[in-house]
């Protein structure tokens, strides 16, 4: 929780003390010259820009609450940029405005003095506005990033209670703070976390569909980061730092940290080369902003304060601005009928309620999905109780589980058992809201407890033309004709690898290293195109392809063995001796993956996964040459991945050719494209490099490749084996 609410607490602290500084001097240049009871003006606006600040936190969470996720995801990437730019702008602003603020603030407030309550009103308002709508934007953000909001909330607490006491024991005169060091201590801090910030703003666009580059990863240690420590959630929470970034992210992360922070410094450096170089007497980093009765706030030590302009008129012989001078009554001058006045309360209620009915209309105009529209109990016994027949349209459902097991809950249409949307492990006592559209015809809840039988509740009827989208539900039976076909692919597939690996060990005891380069490309290609089968293998995998990454002695630890230490090996110039016992060892681990392969578990609900992760695996790791241990045949390796892939589809071809028709020809034509830009990059029995792809033939790679991983990861919904009984 700390991790989410330091940058809150930051922000709360920093635009809490910036607004707590503009308020003490506009109270403390009231009471200077004699007009204390204007003070309550400048609360006016102050209250006015604290509901201002609140309403548009309002209409940002009812407005993302109304958007589809894609939509949702665009709209915050959207606004964590914007909250990027605020936030850099009032750090620069800051550093630069610090040691003139309270001559600007006590001007305009003479200069409001003279021209009515409104002017007051409207100076403190802009003056404290600014710095509420800038937290509320950042909270927001910080909020989605950590994806709660008590974290964030409590830290912008905790930092707005300490900048409100520091701002008072300024005004008091009983602290004494260095706020030229504050503010570029802070500053530079910020400048860090806005880095991350940015860079998980870049991240919600490349999901939002609204930038590319979403599987294009240049960092991805979800393998071997746990990212439920406590390191790692306090690095995701103060600095957006996770275990896997896109080249966008880092770019982002890494430009605006050397860009804003370098120019920062510099700006640090000429403001104290200014303030030492023949500043007056009372200037610099130790000048007061502003002034309690009589005296200042703000800078590190005293100095003297520079006198007030002379009022136009003593205080005491001047009345408020407001009114009109008093005409005393004479007995030739009639007395007029006493004026109707505006009640003492009525701008302070209209200036506060004001945004929140703007806010209001706004939120009401977004059209949101309904907040709690319909509460629905389930349990082990009693299913969709309380359920009524919906509106057609987009529709929130709050469902609470009233029973004493976690379970599954669907929204099916009960006539053929699609599914309209639905939740995984509702726990006892719990409360989740389910989001489906709804459109003519029937509806009903299906709950699966963990320990029990489904229970079915009453169906009911909408009215209106069909057109909800719902994902006929596959089962283990459904899945069981595909995987037998795929399995018996793999095992001809090991056969043929068993026979490959023989070969190339034969090669490398002969001392025929030219010939094993090529068997060995040939036996890793036949390996890489049973992708789909990885998490079957077990302990084998990692014997036969596994990475040096993590061994202390790297590609030489005794360890490291497999088709990835034979390439090191010949690639490197090692010669057949060294190589002998690795070779020898890959052959009887192929062999021991043959016989074992028929008894190990292959879990059906893989198949559809797999569809997606073996291109995931390859963006990641061939085409950025991460696995090349010197061959410079990663595309080979990725055309074998591709291969793969495109058998494991034609085994799902018949549940995919139902649930969705057009997907497989859209992959299908993405397919031809991917195969095209690898043929492209074969020669004879060469392969391009990845390394020396131009820049725009890798581009056009990585970006076929990700647009069929794009088309390719509805599979696994649409083939989730989902619990009925």
């Amino acid at each position: 929780m700390w991790g989410d609410a330091f940058p809150s607490f930051l922000i709360g602290l920093r635009e809490g003390l910036e607004a707590g500084l503009i308020v003490s001097v506009l109270v403390a240049t009231l009471v200077r010259a004699g007009a204390r009871s204007r003070l309550p003006q400048v609360w006016t606006g102050v209250l006015a820009a604290i509901a201002l600040s609140l309403s548009f936190g309002a209409v940002l969470t009812f407005t993302a609450a109304s958007l589809s996720t894609a939509a949702q995801e665009a709209f915050g990437g959207t606004l964590s940029i914007v909250a990027v730019a605020f936030v850099t702008a009032m750090v620069f602003w800051m550093r630069r405005s610090a040691r003139g603020l309270a001559g600007e603030i006590k001007e305009k407030v003479t200069e409001a003095l003279a021209m009515g309550a409104g002017v007051l009103v409207l100076t403190s308002f802009l003056a404290v506005g600014r710095e509420g709508l800038e937290t509320a934007l950042f909270l927001w953000t910080t909020a989605r990033a950590a994806n709660e909001s008590a974290g964030p909330l409590t830290g912008a607490g905790l930092g707005l209670l300490l900048a409100a006491a520091l701002c008072w024991g300024l005004y008091r005169r009983v602290l004494r703070i260095n706020l030229t060091r504050f503010f570029t201590a802070t500053g530079m801090v910020l400048i860090v976390i806005a880095a991350g910030v940015l860079g998980y703003g870049l991240r919600d666009l490349q999901e939002g569909m609204v930038l590319p580059g979403g599987t294009a990863y240049a960092v991805d240690l979800s393998g071997s980061v746990d990212a439920g420590a406590w390191y790692s959630t306090l690095l995701q929470g103060v600095l957006n730092l996770t275990p896997a970034m896109t080249w966008l992210q880092v770019a982002g992360y890494v430009g605006y940290l050397a860009v804003v922070m370098t120019l920062f410094v510099r700006g640090v450096r000429g403001v104290r080369e200014q303030s030492g170089a023949g500043a007056p007497a009372g200037a610099g980093a130790g000048q007061r902003m502003g002034d309690g009765a009589d005296g200042a706030v703000a800078g590190g030590k005293r100095a003297a304060a520079p006198p007030a302009a002379p009022p136009a008129a003593p205080p005491a012989a001047r009345p408020p601005a407001t009114e009109p001078p008093p005409t005393p009554a004479t007995a030739s001058t009639p007395t007029t009928a006493p004026t109707h006045r505006r009640p003492a309360w009525l701008i302070p209620v209209a200036v506060v309620a004001g945004p929140a009915l703007l806010a209001g209309l706004v939120v009401a105009l977004a059209d949101p999905k309904p907040a709690a529209g319909e509460t629905v109990a389930v349990s082990e016994t009693a299913c969709g109780q309380g359920f009524t027949a919906p509106e057609p349209g987009r529709q929130d459902f709050l469902m609470h589980n009233t029973g004493n097991q976690t379970s599954e809950v669907y929204l099916i249409d009960p006539s053929s058992n699609a599914v309209y949307g639905e939740i995984e492990g509702l726990a006892p006592g719990t409360t989740r809201d389910l989001v489906a559209t709804v459109a003519g015809g029937t509806y009903a809840w299906r709950c699966v407890p963990a320990d029990g039988k489904a229970v079915t509740s009453k169906a009911v009827r909408v009215g209106g033309a069909a057109g909800a989208h719902a994902v006929v539900p596959v089962s283990e039976q459904d899945l069981a004709a595909p995987l037998k076909a795929y399995r018996a692919y793999v095992d001809r597939g090991l056969a043929t690898l068993v026979t490959q690996t023989g070969k190339l060990s034969d090669d490398i005891r002969a001392g025929h290293l030219d010939t094993a380069r090529a068997d060995w490309l040939t036996a890793h290609r036949t390996y890489a195109s049973l992708g789909a089968a990885y998490g079957t293998f077990e302990d084998f995998d990692q014997k036969i392809d596994g990475r040096p990454d993590g061994l202390p002695g790297g590609v030489h630890d005794k360890d490291f063995t497999g088709f990835l230490r034979i390439e090191y090996g010949l690639w490197h110039g090692e010669p057949a001796a060294g190589l002998k016992g690795v070779a020898q060892q890959l052959a009887e681990n192929s062999a021991g993956l043959r016989k074992a392969f028929p008894h190990q578990d292959f879990d059906s609900s893989d198949l559809p996964l797999r569809a997606h992760e073996i291109l995931e695996n390859t963006l990641q790791f061939e085409l950025t040459g991460d696995t090349d241990q010197g061959s410079g045949t990663g595309l080979a390796t990725a055309d074998a991945n591709l291969a793969g892939t495109r058998e494991l589809l034609s085994v799902l071809k018949p549940l995919l050719t139902t649930r969705a028709p057009r997907l497989l020809p859209t992959v299908e034509a993405d397919i031809a494209r991917l195969q095209k830009l690898l043929d492209s990059a074969h020669h004879g029995t060469g392969w391009t490099p990845v390394d020396r792809l131009d820049r725009a033939a890798k581009a056009r790679l990585d970006g076929a490749t990700g647009q069929l991983l794009e088309d390719l990861s509805p599979v696994p919904d649409l083939l989730e084996i989902r619990k009925s009984a």
